[in-house]
This record gives C-alpha cells, structure tokens and sequence, in this order.
C-alpha cells in the first residue's frame, strides 16, 4: 500500500509536537505533504516557529511549513499559555529554526494541493482550531468533495469539556469554523477527549521516551515532564495524556482505537454552551450521522507505537 498523503494542520503545542514527530517517523504509512500552522495554543508567529522547530528536530527540514490564519473566523483569539507555556514548546531546550517558512499562504495550499492531487487521496489532519480548514472550505467549496478524510483531535461527549465546563479547546476556540467543517460532507474522524484522555503518559511511559537517549527522545520527555504539571493539578491524574498524537495513531494502527459513527453537531450560538460537541451517541435525534466518533484506545498499544516510532529519528 502507497504511503497516505496528508496534511497536518496545527497550533504547536508540546503533544502537536509530538504528533507530527510521530507522523515523520512513519514515512512508510504517512506523506506529510506539509505542514500548516494555525493560531491556538499559542499566537500564529509562535505556531509556525514551533512546527519548523520539531521538523529541524526530527532531521526533517525538507517539510514546508506554512502559515495560515492569526485569528479565529467570528471570535478573538483565545490561547492556552497556561497549559503549553509561554513558547507553547517550553520543557526542552531547543535552536530556532533555520529552515524557511513557505511564502504561500496555508489556506491557499490546503486548497491548491486538494485540488492538485487526485480526489480522494489526501487527509487533512488537524490537530487544532479549524481556522485553517474552514477558511479553505468557504474559498473554495469545490474541495469538500476531494478530500478524502478528515482526521481531527478535538471535541468531547463524556468527557464534557477540558476548557469550559462543556468544550474542548480545539472547538472551543473556534467554534463557527469547526460548524462549518463538520457540515462539509467529508468522511470525519473524530479523537475527542473522551479517547485522548486515556493517552496518559505515567513514569514509566515518559521513562522509556527519556531511556531512548536520543535528542527526539529526551525532548519528548522535557515536553511532558513541563505541561503534565497543569493535567496533574486539575485532573489528579498520574501524568499528561497526548491528545494529539491518536490523530496519527489512527491512521497508522486504526485497530487500537473504538467509537461509533454518529451525528456531531457544534453549538455556535449559546454563551453556556459554547464549543460544545454535542455527539448523539445513544441514537436518540433522527440526524444522519456524519463522523466517526472515537471512545476508546488501547493504551498501553498507543505507547509502544509512539516509543517504536520515536526510536527511529
């Protein structure tokens, strides 16, 4: 089987990091055919700094990355230095990157390379706000029908929400832009907090990133020995669970990972509930259902595939 190409859209954020060093590690089963930052974790100028950081990292500086959206479509930006930071990659020491940014706009490249590439065949995984996605959804809506899925980290149902009472940061964030995505038609997989929540990195975990004694390695470890401190605190959890990272996971070993194929709709309009993923789970509305909505992982699998492909850069 061909490599799948995707592209991965991101607000870099330690765990965003670790996602996309998970998907360069795994050329044989992803193509990353670039990288687009968005605003979120942290500002834009922040983003696009900490994507070239990790491909520099990983020996990668081949990838392009490029910038996309500074704010979200209707809403001021709201960011979570309080998790990731003030760099949004604080923990490990790592250079200022030397490889370029793209002087392409990211919108623009999401929408030239879904139209560049045959229908079908690229993924689009994004693994913060939907600015970026949404935007080149309204551009050009001709696209929708291309893509050949959607696989994003955000969203929560039993969970709730990890940044109100009611939503998760990612849609919370930018809650109209992650309406429209989810009302597009695209085949959409969703790693809700639900699933994520149980990617907790214990001692052990964390231990043998750190025991691989490479520079990817050890900075993986520095990354979430530094945000485990915010998850620890509000969660009283044994350390920080990589919510980004199941994005690639799925791709790469869907068999570790369960949900179900439901109605997900986003609530844009209530101050309460603002953000909120209101997945039908129980099959109780007469809405057709237009993502798979994963629930569960196997743990302790997800973290012998992150350590195996870490071991490789």
């Amino acid at each position: 089987m061909p490599a799948r190409k995707i592209i991965i859209d991101t607000d870099p954020g330690q765990d965003d990091a670790v996602a996309i060093l998970l998907a360069l590690a795994s050329p044989d089963e992803v193509d990353v055919l670039g990288i687009t930052a968005v605003a979120g974790n942290v500002p834009l100028d922040l983003t696009v700094r900490n994507a070239r950081v990790i491909c520099e990292l990983a020996g990668r500086q081949d990838v392009k990355v490029f910038a996309g959206c500074d704010a979200p479509l209707e809403r001021p930006l709201v960011t979570a230095e309080h998790v990731h930071g003030r760099t949004g990659l604080d923990g490990p020491s790592l250079p200022d990157p030397a490889m370029p940014l793209q002087d392409r706009h990211a919108v623009d490249f999401i929408i030239d390379t879904l139209r560049d590439e045959p229908a079908g065949t690229v993924t689009l995984c994004p693994l913060g706000p939907l600015t970026n996605v949404a935007t080149a959804l309204r551009r050009a809506p001709d696209i929708a029908e291309r893509i050949g899925g959607i696989v994003l980290m955000g969203g929560a149902y039993f969970e709730v929400g990890n940044i109100t009472p009611t939503a998760e940061f990612n849609i919370y964030v930018d809650p109209h832009a992650a309406a429209e995505v989810f009302a597009c038609g695209a085949p959409i997989t969703v790693l809700p907090l639900d699933a994520t929540h149980k990617a907790l990195v214990t001692k052990a975990r964390n231990d043998a990133f750190r025991a691989l004694g490479t520079k990817v390695g050890v900075a993986v470890a520095e990354m979430t020995d530094f945000f485990e401190r915010f998850d620890k605190e509000k969660y009283g959890s044994d350390g920080a669970p990589l919510h980004d990272p199941c994005v690639i996971a799925w791709l790469l070993r869907p068999d570790l990972f369960s949900g179900r194929h439901v109605n997900v709709e986003i609530e844009t309009a209530s101050e309460l509930t603002l953000g909120m993923t209101v997945a039908d789970w129980w099959g109780v509305t007469d809405r057709a259902p237009n993502a798979t909505f994963i629930g569960d992982l196997d743990a302790d699998g997800f973290f012998a595939l992150l350590t195996e492909r870490l071991a490789r850069l």
